[in-house]
């Protein structure tokens, strides 16, 4: 799941300054950073992007105001090479090659949801040339599963074997489809998990009151940057909480300038609970949920089937609110 860029100077969560300064510390030229959406990799990844060509870098990481902090943060420093899908660039303030800018401007082709091996080969090229201020150069990929088979291998023999002061770090939500031989040229750091306690107080110094932060964790099932992306999305805590017994009744109203992905998304969380429910488990993403329907196993077991067949075909250019009439219609048939 996409979350939205960090602000340059926004403090970071404490648990993800902890993991780079941890990681600061280790001697290496590969970083594979690694677990579920939500966790913080690219934030992780930048903090040691930036740690490693400031001018004046502490035990801490980054000091965060010389120029080439501040280069970072403007998306301009000439030893820092970014990689990741056209999409996400963009959404990132990340700026694409004037040639792959040239062609989305002028509709030959739609951003690209890949990494490139045009890219990939630029970032190769990238990696060979001396520093441009003497700090040495990074090569971040983000999120590395993103890499198709081509794209991995251009990248293999200078990872395995780097020329001059590169480092390269790559960020992934799903190291398991990572090829093999990308994994083992990387030191690999799973992702911390952080307590619910220690989210909740830091959503609350990013404005988030203390009542909407636990709802808006659970909603993102712990994960605390995927939390801070739901509120920026504009939808609140209280709807999420209404939004079962909404369903339930065939409200589409509940899912009011909703996109089409993020009513599957909210759906596949109510079915997931309902059926942990079933079991005997407690609910992850909603509260009181296991008075709300008493559907079979297999009744729900053909809903998830059919949201994840939805999901695969989400970004295709559907009527949205028929679309998500259809998705309402279906959970309320599933639930009664």
């Amino acid at each position: 799941m996409m979350t939205s860029p960090t602000p340059p100077h926004r403090a970071l969560p404490p648990w993800i300054a902890a993991q780079a300064q941890q990681l600061l510390v280790q001697r290496g030229h590969a970083w594979l950073l690694h677990g579920p959406s939500g966790l913080g990799q690219y934030g992780l990844a930048m903090e040691l992007a930036r740690a490693w060509v400031c001018e004046a870098p502490s035990a801490s990481g980054a000091c965060g105001v010389c120029g080439r902090c501040h280069a970072i943060d403007v998306r301009t420093h000439a030893d820092v090479c970014v990689l990741m899908p056209e999409t996400y660039m963009l959404e990132l303030a990340w700026p694409l090659p004037e040639k792959a800018q040239s062609e989305i401007d002028e509709k030959k082709r739609k951003p690209s949801k890949e990494i490139r091996v045009e890219a990939m080969r630029d970032a190769v090229e990238f990696s060979q040339r001396t520093s441009a201020r003497g700090r040495g150069k990074v090569v971040l990929i983000f999120p590395a599963e993103r890499m198709n088979g081509v794209t991995a291998n251009a990248l293999l023999k200078t990872l395995e074997e780097p020329a001059g002061d590169v480092k390269f770090v790559l960020a992934s939500e799903s190291a398991h489809e990572l090829l093999p031989t990308i994994r083992s040229r990387c030191l690999g750091h799973p992702m911390l998990w952080p307590a619910a306690h220690d989210s909740v107080l830091w959503m609350q110094t990013q404005g988030i009151a203390p009542a909407q932060a636990h709802l808006l964790l659970k909603a993102a099932g712990g994960r605390a940057e995927d939390a801070l992306a739901f509120a920026a999305s504009g939808r609140d805590a209280a709807s999420w909480a209404a939004l079962p017994k909404a369903v339930a009744c065939g409200d589409v109203g509940c899912f009011k300038d909703w996109t089409v992905p993020q009513i599957i998304d909210a759906l596949h969380k109510l079915c997931h609970d309902l059926m942990a429910c079933r079991y005997g488990a407690s609910p992850r993403f909603f509260d009181h949920v296991d008075t709300l329907s008493t559907a079979s196993i297999d009744v729900l077991s053909q809903w998830s089937q059919s949201l994840a067949k939805a999901r695969r075909t989400m970004d295709h250019p559907f009527n949205a609110g028929l679309m998500q009439e259809a998705l309402v219609s279906q959970a309320q048939t599933a639930l009664n």
